[in-house]
């Protein structure tokens, strides 16, 4: 019985056979297309947020105050009613979550995909239509469930349909894709922003075409074989897992996906479940890893790259400048990370991530501690630093919390818990992403320099808690995490034994 609790040996888990075919692949890059999409939103939001045209038409006092030169560098931007252009979303995002759980159980990954790319499609349209800030915002919340079926749905087919060998390098295609998007959406914004007075529409409306690129490259997707044997589809979840591998020697994984899903078929109350004892350890990832990722302040720098570059006097050419740094390093650690989260794991290159940022953060705040002052701009020479240390703190998100923040997540639940797990995941991460894209352009304006020693403090800790608290899940199959956390040297403290575990998940049938 303590068995089918915890999943595989193991020794049976070895017995896995299979390849990285050419359908997996397919199947995970249609599925990342929902990466460039949340990417190209950033991406599409911070570029036109500095654009005169946007501003003048939707905010024209930060549209004032960016044209005073006596205006305080670090506020130009300061206003609440931006800020909502950007956070919008994520609070919408978050609502959506909350839906879009029970459909991706129910009704399998693919029709989440199906969703977001619809919502993308129609949001996408309404900004590029918009005439006044109702439809904006109306625009942007469409957007926002948008994102929340995508990040539900996403994470959760790519780690399911990918061998446990080499999980962690295709779960990173989603932020791979996301930084394509970010880069595509601040090159189309450049190319656009002289054409006047519509190029803004154009810039914001041209997230249609992935929208229906994922819209209708979900109708195509297979299902998982997890989804359609939970579901009682135990033949076709066979057939599906034996394309997605390469070979009909699939029978040890097979009859370990379906014990799975017996267990997650008698749970009646998922989300209740992951309250008890023996999930503890994932209920704390699932809301503290989505967390620390936000509080890297990333997303904030992401969210207003040629906003702070303006800030940093390189003119009207900073969303180039901001568009190719951004696309260009994150494209590469997105590569970094495929090529090692495999081989080194995710502990050392979220360690490693995390020191190289802390240090990056450091010396960008004493930068402008010293050399910024409030009604001057910095030389070229101080301006190409920053951009510098920006460029290598991005580095680091890019191979570590940037991907392993949703990949870590997305593979340590039980199929019994998973989609409620995801659930808390992605609406922690979309909570956090609203209050940081909210309150970031204030906190720049009142703490100044001091903005970047406020995420450096963040990210120590965080450093801190997965050098001690994360256990290594690479090459560990999905089915076999629960051995994982009676291992380690904390978790297994907290957990209740084998029979106490074997007799609450009873008590759920």
């Amino acid at each position: 019985m303590a068995r089918r609790l915890l999943g595989p040996s193991s020794e049976r888990a070895e017995r896995y056979q299979g390849r990285i075919t050419g359908f997996v692949v397919i199947a995970c890059l249609v599925a990342a297309i929902g990466g460039c999409l949340f990417g190209y939103d950033i991406g599409v939001s911070g570029a036109v947020t500095s654009t005169d045209e946007f501003l003048s038409e939707f905010f024209n006092d930060v549209y004032k105050k960016k044209r005073n030169a006596h205006e305080d560098n670090y506020c130009k931007f300061n206003d609440q009613g931006l800020a909502a252009f950007n956070s919008t979303m994520y609070i919408a995002g978050m609502v959506a979550t909350l839906l879009a759980s029970p459909i991706t159980t129910n009704y399998g990954r693919r029709a989440s995909i199906i969703c977001a790319g619809v919502f993308y499609l129609i949001g996408a349209a309404v900004n590029a239509g918009s005439m006044n800030l109702a439809m904006l915002y109306l625009g942007r919340i469409l957007l926002g469930f948008g994102v929340g079926f995508e990040t539900q749905a996403v994470p959760v087919y790519l780690s399911e349909v990918a061998p446990a060998n080499m999980r962690g390098g295709l779960t990173v295609l989603f932020q791979l894709a996301t930084t394509l998007g970010i880069f595509a959406a601040s090159m189309i914004s450049y190319a656009t922003q002289n054409l006047n007075p519509w190029g803004w529409r154009l810039s914001l409306g041209s997230a249609a075409l992935p929208s229906l690129l994922m819209a209708f490259g979900g109708y195509l997707l297979p299902e998982t074989p997890h989804s359609l044997i939970e579901r009682g589809l135990t033949e076709k979840g066979l057939e599906v897992l034996e394309k997605l591998r390469g070979t009909r020697n699939v029978d040890a994984e097979f009859q370990d996906m379906v014990v799975a899903s017996e267990m997650a078929n008698s749970v009646k109350h998922p989300f209740k479940d992951m309250l008890r004892k023996q999930y503890r350890p994932q209920l704390v990832m699932a809301v503290l890893m989505p967390t620390f990722q936000i509080l890297t302040g990333t997303n904030c720098i992401l969210f207003y790259a040629p906003v702070l570059f303006l800030m940093m006097g390189f003119g009207e050419d900073s969303l180039l400048y901001s568009a190719v740094l951004i696309g260009v390093v994150l494209f590469i650690s997105s590569f970094v990370s495929i090529a090692f989260v495999d081989r080194v794991g995710r502990r050392a290159l979220l360690i490693s991530g995390g020191l190289l940022m802390i240090i990056c953060q450091v010396i960008v705040s004493v930068i402008l501690r010293y050399k910024f002052g409030d009604n001057q701009e910095l030389s070229r020479g101080y301006s190409i630093l920053l951009a510098i240390f920006f460029s290598i703190f991005l580095l680091g998100y890019g191979w570590s919390w940037g991907p392993l923040a949703w990949t870590v997540p997305s593979e340590i639940f039980p199929l019994a818990t998973r989609s409620s797990g995801l659930r808390i995941a992605v609406a922690v991460n979309l909570l956090f992403s609203f209050i940081t894209a909210q309150s970031f352009l204030y906190l720049l304006c009142a703490l100044k320099f001091g903005i970047f020693l406020f995420f450096a403090g963040w990210l120590a800790l965080m450093t801190i808690f997965v050098y001690f608290l994360l256990p290594e899940t690479k090459g560990v199959p999905i089915e076999e995490m629960s051995l994982l956390w009676r291992k380690h040297w904390f978790w297994k403290k907290l957990l209740p034994d084998m029979l106490e575990a074997e007799s609450s998940s009873l008590q759920t049938r």
